[in-house]
């Protein structure tokens, strides 16, 4: 009788991260992958490190007309760092916009080496004085912004509270409209902290305008004297040196020898309907 043979006995099954090759496959590949990126990270960085790169021009889109060439180049030299890839054109930027005639820079790369730079200088129309404060003379641009910088330039004065250059910007421009049919030009108008306006006119005589009112605005009051005032001129004996224009119906005049610091009485006054 023969006798069944018995299987032969299956190995042990080994466990392990060591026994098992597809998650080592995928350990290697990732490994890989990382170093890779590691290497290719560093060559880059490597590379830009290096003087591969670097810059040699500041090229300006236009010529400015304030700004100068010393000025441009003390600012490429202080702050200008790193290559054509690793400069930070938000610093160039910003370092340009610090100098005293420019409103706003644009700074962009030019392939392979060089800077290209863009201005817009303020255009200055009006120096500015604070009414209350420390009495420095600043300059008002175009858009009733006040920067500072220096101009021996002939241009209006203006004055008025913290805050208001625009606003006597635009009442300045609206006033020289009114007065053109005279010939005369506004040369100082001031804004007083109560609202009041005060203008000067470049042959000295002094308007006083006051503060707006809905009955009387003040651009009616400076055309009722505009109409008026060459029959008048022509027929005073006296220089005028104020008009006042606060009231209602007519003007008030003070001739150069009165107090021009005092307010006329209306009872003195050549007031014009």
């Amino acid at each position: 009788m023969a006798l069944a043979k018995e299987p032969p006995a299956r190995p042990p099954r080994r466990t392990g991260l060591w026994h098992r090759p597809e998650l080592l496959d995928l350990i290697s590949d990732v490994l890989l992958l990382f170093a890779a990126a590691a290497l290719a990270w560093a060559l880059v960085t490597w590379a830009l490190a290096k003087p591969l790169f670097p810059l040699r021009r500041l090229e300006l889109s236009a010529p400015p007309a304030q700004v100068t060439q010393a000025q441009l180049e003390f600012v490429a030299r202080t702050a200008i760092h790193g290559n054509f890839f690793t400069a930070r054109l938000e610093d160039v930027r910003a370092a340009f916009e610090k100098l005293p005639w420019v409103r706003r820079a644009g700074v962009r790369r030019l392939w392979p080496d060089a800077l290209e730079l863009s201005l817009e200088e303020h255009e200055a129309v009006a120096y500015w004085r604070d009414a209350d404060g420390d009495g420095n003379v600043r300059l008002i641009n175009r858009q009733g912004e006040i920067f500072a910088a220096s101009s021996d330039a002939r241009m209006p004065e203006f004055s008025g509270p913290p805050g208001m250059a625009a606003a006597v910007l635009e009442r300045y421009v609206a006033c020289a409209r009114v007065l053109q049919p005279l010939g005369a030009r506004p040369a100082k108008l001031e804004l007083s902290a109560r609202g009041a306006w005060r203008l000067w006119l470049d042959d000295g005589l002094a308007i006083v305008l006051g503060r707006g009112q809905e009955n009387s605005p003040l651009d009616e009051r400076l055309e009722r004297f505009v109409a008026a005032w060459p029959r008048l001129r022509d027929s005073l004996d006296a220089r005028i040196a104020r008009a006042d224009l606060r009231y209602p119906n007519g003007f008030a005049l003070a001739p150069a020898a009165a107090n021009i610091n005092t307010n006329p009485r209306p009872a003195a006054a050549s007031n014009v309907k």
